[in-house]
């Protein structure tokens, strides 16, 4: 039986979080290890071998983490590195149990806590449960030239005439460019450009149309703004031309696997991915969507598909996760999933919502009209933001960024910008 990994025993790992709060406390001090972390966090497996215990942070704390006495608040650890974020307590999960006894609450720290038990004894994984702490409590590096430290907005731009929300309203060149630049204008990070409507019950839509669509789009937009411009497509050929035309990024939401050449491709052209979760066709995948417990699947094929994409060539620090909200799930399903967004840090790369005026919110407050869903839209993203997700796709990008900023004042206890000085 291997001894249990002591605080100190583990420190020459760079791996213990009190180690990584004074080396990650600014990242530019801390690449290095960020680097050593990434490296040695790849954990996906074939499914029929994957131990089935899961590590959920529950993030009960949002102060500044900065201003407290560490010897004294020694009992929480940071969430992917934050400064804003930490979590006192884990949800010990047990796939192999019964769903009303697979889910128990244990410490972080402390006598009993996670850093102090005996993880190499039956029926633990030891190095899979240390791997899944570290991918928690590891700072996640810049993603596509963008900081993973605070909350990032995508603006939606769909140049479609059937998406569930704003279809129509900006399927010409000229206006989809001028939506994408408001979108700017308003705070979004992240203009993401889509020319087929991945709504449920939607029609595939032709590799010419597509191109058509998005391409004049993208060139249109890459001398106008500095702002990141990602490409949501399924479409290998779409990807290479996009990442010709200027995009940054690639978003699909099929995580690579709809076209077969969408992997090589998504390597070859060096860009960052988007990896979404998403069960069956949109056509039908709203059908009947069947899972044995949802939270877990999803999280078991965002896994198998950073590992795809690692053998591909793509690094993990070029990869971000998204859990699909809407996409071949139910209402129950959903709402289990954004209840369990920081599960997901467990993966080791950063996490994205996409939930905004989705179905959900319409069943949830009885809304039939998507533009109506903003309300519900930026109670789902604020919920999200405080598990410490790092990106939001989003239609309304002013209201988004203006309650996310209200939020984190709150939460810090400050103005934006007075960096880490104390109140008085």
């Amino acid at each position: 039986m291997r001894a249990a990994w002591s605080r100190n025993q583990r420190v020459d790992r760079g791996s213990h979080s009190d180690d990584i709060v004074g080396a990650l406390g600014h990242v530019s001090g801390g690449s290095f290890v960020i680097l050593c972390l990434f490296h040695e966090v790849s954990i996906a497996m074939p499914a029929q071998s994957r131990p089935p215990h899961y590590l959920r942070p529950v993030v009960s704390l949002g102060v500044d983490l900065r201003l407290q006495d560490r010897e004294f608040t020694d009992w929480i650890a940071r969430l992917a590195g934050r400064p804003d974020l930490a979590f006192a307590h884990l949800e010990l999960i047990d796939r192999s149990e019964e769903p009303h006894r697979r889910r128990r609450l244990i410490s972080a720290y402390g006598a009993d806590g996670f850093e102090n038990r005996d993880w190499f004894v039956e029926p633990y994984d030891g190095e899979r449960m240390w791997q899944l702490y570290e991918n928690i409590i590891a700072a996640r590096p810049p993603f596509a030239g963008l900081p993973m430290d605070k909350t990032t907005i995508m603006g939606i731009v769909n140049v479609t005439p059937d998406s569930f929300s704003d279809g129509g309203s900006f399927d010409s060149t000229q206006a989809a460019i001028d939506h994408a630049l408001t979108l700017a204008e308003e705070g979004a990070d992240i203009l993401d450009i889509g020319g087929e409507s991945t709504r449920p019950g939607s029609d595939a839509v032709q590799l010419e149309e597509e191109l058509k669509r998005v391409i004049p789009v993208i060139e249109g937009l890459r001398g106008k703004t500095d702002r990141k411009i990602s490409v949501d497509t399924r479409k290998a050929e779409v990807m290479r031309q996009a990442a010709a035309a200027g995009a940054d990024i690639l978003n699909d939401v099929s995580a690579l696997t709809h076209d077969p050449k969408a992997l090589e491709t998504a390597a070859e052209t060096g860009l960052p991915v988007m990896l979404m979760h998403a069960q069956g066709d949109p056509k039908t995948m709203n059908d009947n969507p069947q899972y044995e417990d949802v939270v877990l699947d999803v999280f078991d094929f965002l896994e198998d598909r950073i590992a795809a994409c690692e053998a591909a060539g793509i690094a993990r620090d070029k990869i971000v996760v998204d859990p699909g909200i809407g996409f071949g799930k139910h209402l129950h399903h959903n709402v289990a999933v954004l209840a369990a967004m920081s599960l997901y840090h467990g993966l080791g790369v950063p996490v994205l919502l996409g939930a905004s005026r989705k179905k959900l919110i319409g069943q949830i407050c009885n809304v039939d009209d998507p533009k109506e869903r903003v309300p519900g839209s930026l109670a789902a993203a604020l919920s999200s933001v405080a598990q410490g997700v790092q990106i939001v796709r989003v239609h309304d990008v002013a209201a988004t960024k203006q309650a996310v900023s209200v939020w984190h004042a709150a939460v810090m206890g400050r103005e934006p910008g007075a960096g880490g000085k104390a109140h008085g």
